[in-house]
């Protein structure tokens, strides 16, 4: 943890001990947290985790922190906490819940307004043609296909999708890609590099050559900056990406 005046940066090394070949998932005894406080939680989400519960019945992420959170402090109640954003569940990186309910409210106030900043990181099979670049498209939903469509121009039902890239790294057989996103659309950064052709590695969804042996896909939430919603302070939060020969690679840069 480094201090500068009122900014704070924490940052969460990868775990070792994680095994690609069996898709480790959180639990409450293994979970990586980035930060912690009265207010705040972040998570270093491991791919295959979900952070809310869906029709597969599996435990999600939510659930899995309030019983690290209940054990760690003994609560004997319910414990609160607010799911402020969400990751997809191939995807892994920060995620940020709230502690408190006027946590929660400050946060979505910001997150609406975009005023946090997210980083991402993409292991893409081909590279753009550009080192970097701009990217707009209409984003379409498909929600039989749980797929994002990207189309050049504004269509009936579409939502403007916009973000930002620069290619960070040069790897064997692929390339690492630095995103911001302007927007946040479903599946925003895939649809959008999918149509590209710069396709992220083990995104069969969106055109990958092959999937990923644990179902993951090469996609991280590496940084998130935000201010902290009860308080004078900057909390800036850093992740590395799960522990596989690929994303060991990307750490090189």
């Amino acid at each position: 943890m480094w201090r500068t005046l009122n900014r704070v940066t924490f940052q969460v090394r990868k775990n070792n001990t994680e095994n690609p070949k069996k898709g480790i998932r959180s639990t409450s005894e293994n979970l990586e947290v980035l930060y912690e406080d009265n207010h705040l939680i972040a998570i270093n989400k491991r791919p295959g985790d979900i952070v809310q519960g869906d029709k597969t019945g599996d435990i999600p992420l939510s659930e899995i922190v309030k019983t690290y959170i209940a054990r760690k402090y003994d609560k004997p109640g319910a414990v609160y906490l607010g799911v402020v954003h969400r990751l997809d569940r191939p995807t892994s990186g920060i995620v940020l819940f709230a502690r408190t309910s006027k946590a929660l409210a400050r946060l979505n106030a910001a997150f609406s307004k975009k005023k946090p900043h997210k980083t991402y990181w993409a292991v893409v099979e081909s590279a753009p043609k550009a080192d970097s670049g701009r990217l707009v498209h209409w984003l379409k939903k498909n929600p039989q296909q749980n797929k994002s469509y990207a189309y050049e121009k504004e269509i009936p039902g579409s939502k403007k999708a916009e973000l930002t890239y620069r290619t960070i790294g040069q790897l064997d057989h692929y390339s690492l890609l630095e995103i911001q996103l302007i927007t946040g659309r479903h599946h925003q950064i895939r649809a959008q590099l999918g149509a590209l052709g710069a396709i992220i590695k083990g995104d069969v969804k969106y055109g990958g050559k092959r999937g990923n042996r644990n179902g993951s896909i090469h996609l991280h939430a590496r940084e998130l900056s935000l201010e902290h919603p009860v308080g004078n302070s900057v909390v800036n939060l850093i992740a590395d990406p799960p522990d596989d020969p690929v994303w060991n690679q990307c750490l090189r840069f």
